[in-house]
């Protein structure tokens, strides 16, 4: 059986996996917009906001990159009486994530916020109270992990060095793992790892393992000894080492080094990639597998959220899908490798990254039951329109709804598959709604597209995407096509 089998398998047991994270949560806030002039008032550029993000930032991405593989995820942690903790409360709610939260008076909720130009960051600001977490609040804390801990499979420490694990939180949560046999996987911070003396296993990136140990973690050996030297000094079992574009290493006392050369994708962001890897790592771990499978497995699920924009999580088919797809040649480009039928929430994913570059993302739908030349020339009409064109189908069910028992002549993986051929349709979507504006709120195009017949008004979602500064093009006609009349000509 190969590798990428044995993982693919390994995928199926995620989700019987329960993980209590206990960190630092905060929201991570992403206002994207254009700069097309100078401040009168300053030398700075003028940020013309389009439109904002927010998503659950730390330990709340770690559970949230948890539930994204169906497995369990229980969080512990603090936030402040204020409206981004009741947001955090919300977005864990939303995703049904159990949360043993404590509310602070002394202390806001940590907010990072982040104005994106194109591809480009120009600016970070961040709301916080990094202060240690008072007695009553550790007590508290202490409390929710003694319960918390028997009914997990592992614990994750997820510090951000914001307050929450202070040496009594840390100290109380690898003691009441230990005893009730629970691996407990640490995302440190700061230059003394001590601290986390008892872990199962510690996941620093390359720069605060040299931090750690004052040695360099540049190749292999440098990374090999300096682990080593974590391991003894600091009592912890097993050293993840994250390096970037060289992958991680696992490092362990009486091993062989495990190196993992990074998968090869294109880096759109890498906001978030740390919190993507400890949490399939650990929920691998947590269900059972090898240190070494839960590690692939996490470093699959990196290369899948650096190609996403903004704080992200790999969802399970997404990893599955990866295992599944061909390995990467010199002669095999990122566009030929890119597979153009996809869901929904692919979809979506690659319109937010497409506008985050500054391009235009085009939709267009229809049943497109037996392509003719009226359809294509829509489609021509709406790929000059835009850079990335996305074309929704109707599934079989819709179309039968819509036109007929007798419709559609083809199925949906057959239209699908001849729209996905054509080289001005860039992405394919199928969706099982009579009404195609779920679809219209959730990919955001820029620019809506449909037959001139149609008046705006009939032109489902116009409303939406005008709100939000989009734009709608109403595509020229071709005179004499008709699905419904093909159709009749050939039954006569």
């Amino acid at each position: 059986m190969s590798e990428k089998h044995t993982l693919f398998e390994n995928t199926a047991l995620l989700p019987s996996a329960h993980v209590l994270c206990i960190g630092d949560v905060m929201i991570d806030r992403f206002i994207y917009g254009a700069i097309d002039r100078i401040s009168p008032e300053a030398p700075i550029p003028v940020l013309l906001v389009e439109r904002e993000k927010f998503m659950l930032g730390g330990a709340g991405n770690v559970v949230a990159n948890i539930a994204a593989l169906g497995a369990k995820a229980t969080l512990a942690a603090v936030i402040g009486s204020d409206v981004s903790g009741e947001d955090i409360e919300k977005q864990l709610k939303s995703l049904d994530i159990q949360a043993a939260l404590e509310v602070s008076r002394e202390r806001s909720t940590t907010v990072k916020s982040r104005y994106i130009c194109g591809m480009q960051q120009v600016l970070r600001v961040d709301r916080e109270r990094a202060i240690p977490v008072p007695a009553a609040i550790e007590d508290k804390i202490i409390r929710h992990i003694t319960a918390l801990v028997p009914k997990a499979d592992a614990v994750i420490l997820s510090d951000y060095k914001k307050g929450l694990l202070t040496d009594k939180i840390v100290t109380a949560a690898i003691e009441c793992a230990r005893q009730h046999g629970k691996p407990v996987i640490v995302d440190p911070k700061g230059s003394d790892f001590s601290r986390y003396r008892g872990a199962t296993v510690i996941t620093p990136n390359r720069k605060e393992l040299e931090t750690a140990t004052n040695m360099k973690a540049g190749t292999d050996d440098e990374v090999r000894a300096a682990a080593l030297k974590l391991i003894m000094d600091c009592g912890v079992e097993t050293v993840l080492a994250t390096r970037g574009k060289d992958g991680m290493s696992i490092i362990t006392k009486n091993a062989e080094p495990v190196h993992i050369p990074a998968q090869v994708r294109e880096v759109y962001d890498v906001s978030g990639a740390g919190d993507t890897v400890i949490a399939v790592f650990a929920t691998g771990i947590a269900a059972g597998l090898p240190v070494r499978n839960a590690a692939l497995l996490a470093n699959v699920a990196a290369g899948i959220v650096v190609g996403k924009t903004g704080t992200a999580t790999a969802r399970l088919d997404e990893i599955r899908a990866a295992l599944e797809a061909e390995p990467v040649t010199e002669k095999t480009s990122a566009t030929q490798r890119a597979p153009k039928w996809v869901t929904i929430q692919d979809a979506a994913a690659q319109a937010d990254r497409l506008r985050a570059r500054g391009l235009k993302v085009g939709f267009t739908n229809g049943c497109f039951d037996l392509l003719h030349p009226g359809h294509l020339s829509v489609l021509r009409q709406a790929r000059a329109g835009c850079d990335f064109l996305i074309v929704a189908i109707n599934s079989d069910a819709s179309v039968k709804r819509i036109k007929g028992p007798q419709r559609p002549v083809q199925n949906q993986a057959a239209r699908a598959d001849i729209l996905s051929a054509l080289d001005m349709v860039d992405m394919v979507v199928v969706f099982e709604e009579d009404s195609v504006l779920s679809l219209v709120k959730e990919i955001k195009p820029d620019v809506l597209v449909k037959g001139g017949q149609y008046k705006l008004e009939e032109v489902v979602g116009y409303d939406v995407v005008m709100a939000y500064g989009g734009k709608i093009l109403r595509a020229d006609m071709e005179d004499g096509f008709s699905t419904t009349n093909m159709i009749a000509r050939m039954v006569k």
